[in-house]
């Protein structure tokens, strides 16, 4: 009898054991199983997930994206007066605990607190800031399937595809330049507080249309110095709603863009290219010497990418209209810029992957020379997807004659940790 009684013990604690583990495995999870197999295993999912056993569609996202780099970085001025820069630096070029929350089975949070860029050049240690922080809603009418969504309060708005792609998922750490002024000449970051509606057609047609808060005077800067307002004695007095959207296709059946994302490990094929346009009516400011001005700011930006296995290739445009020359002539003007990233996934080869970008942004158009051209080549190694990498870098810049004159050469050994 009491063998019989040990014998179901044991296999009620077998059953208990394996039962706990299936739910384990249902309710907490963190590996991407159509992930390739890396030579670290396969890649993991954007955070880990943990779900509540009273309510699947409830969960907790947890995770951490850490980027380092060792640079060196220099500065050759044509100027024989100047003295040139030859300088060694390491800094956490991004630094972020990223959280989430899901209330139900179409409303959830998402945000992250970051402190990028921390030992930068003579930066410091920095201080941590809200990124991204906004409320999603998901396909809330069923018939319209993923037609509509919602998004409210800090998400990116699309002014450019390298600068909407989480920055885990780019090729090159440090986007563009004229990317990143991007980011800012419409709304600060190109997430301050916004509602937006966006959603696909069949991921045919994707599209998004937002609304909200519009530039911030620390990041409202010239073309010449390239100084935020804010630094230069000057401040916003008021402003209107920014506004606009974008929208890209793919054209080719079979070619369809499913994520917004740079890295795709020699796997699949897709084809994409779009437009947005971006405005703020009316923006107000007062210069360094008390002066007023007003001006409105157009954006339009021209998308392409598309990648065939291991080849990718993206290329963007951008057309700046409402652009201050100086703080001092407060002069109107335009400015113009593009790039192209070209990479090449050796997936035989533990997914060593070369690749390289050129940019060209004039600055400020119609007179002088304020052209900046970069140029990088670099090799990544993804060592377990986009979890795990490391690469480095080589970038020469070359600044015009009225935007310093100057060269600047980095040599970059870059890692990523995330998940």
């Amino acid at each position: 009898m009491r063998k019989r009684v040990s014998l179901l013990s044991g296999l009620l604690l077998v059953y208990t054991s394996f039962a706990t583990d299936i739910d384990l495995k249902k309710h907490a999870t963190v590996i991407n199983q159509e992930s390739p197999e890396f030579l670290l295993g396969k890649e993991t999912l954007p955070n880990i997930k943990i779900r509540a056993f009273d309510n699947p569609d409830m969960y907790i996202n947890l995770g951490i994206r850490l980027q380092g780099t060792f640079e060196n970085y220099k500065v050759d001025y044509t100027d024989p007066t100047k003295s040139d820069i030859d300088t060694m630096d390491a800094y956490l070029r991004r630094m972020r605990l990223e959280v989430g929350a899901g209330f139900s089975k179409k409303v959830s949070f998402t945000m992250d607190i970051r402190n990028d860029k921390a030992n930068y050049q003579d930066k410091g240690e920095g201080t941590f800031n809200v990124g991204d922080a906004y409320l999603k809603i998901k396909k809330p009418f069923e018939k319209l399937g993923s037609l509509v969504n919602f998004k409210f309060y800090r998400a990116k708005i699309d002014v450019s595809r390298t600068e909407t792609v989480k920055s885990a998922w780019v090729v090159h750490y440090d986007r563009p330049y004229v990317a990143d002024e991007s980011a800012q000449f419409i709304s600060h970051n190109r997430r301050a507080t916004n509602a937006q509606i966006y959603g696909d057609w069949n991921k045919k047609i994707h599209y998004q249309l937002a609304f909200g808060d519009a530039v911030y005077s620390g990041k409202f800067k010239d073309a010449t110095e390239y100084k935020d307002l804010k630094s230069a004695g000057g401040s916003i007095i008021e402003q209107s709603y920014f506004y606009g959207g974008k929208i890209f296709i793919s054209p080719f059946d079979g070619w369809e863009e499913t994520k917004r994302t740079e890295t795709y490990f020699g796997h699949g094929k897709h084809f994409e290219i779009g437009v947005g346009y971006w405005i703020v009516p009316k923006i107000k400011y007062k210069d360094p010497a008390s002066n007023i001005h007003e001006i409105d700011r157009t954006l339009i930006n021209y998308e392409m990418s598309a990648h065939y296995y291991g080849f990718f290739v993206q290329a963007e445009y951008f057309d700046f209209d409402g652009v201050v020359k100086d703080w001092i002539t407060n002069q109107i003007g335009t400015s113009k810029g593009w790039y192209i990233t070209l990479e090449h996934v050796l997936k035989n080869l533990y997914y060593i992957a070369p690749f390289i970008r050129h940019e060209e942004w004039d600055r400020w158009e119609g007179e002088g020379d304020y052209t900046l051209k970069s140029d990088i080549y670099g090799i990544n190694w993804y060592l377990r997807g986009n979890t795990t990498k490391v690469g480095i870098a080589y970038q020469k810049d070359k600044y015009g004659q009225e935007i310093g004159d100057k060269k600047v050469t980095r040599i970059k050994v870059v890692s990523q940790w995330f998940f």
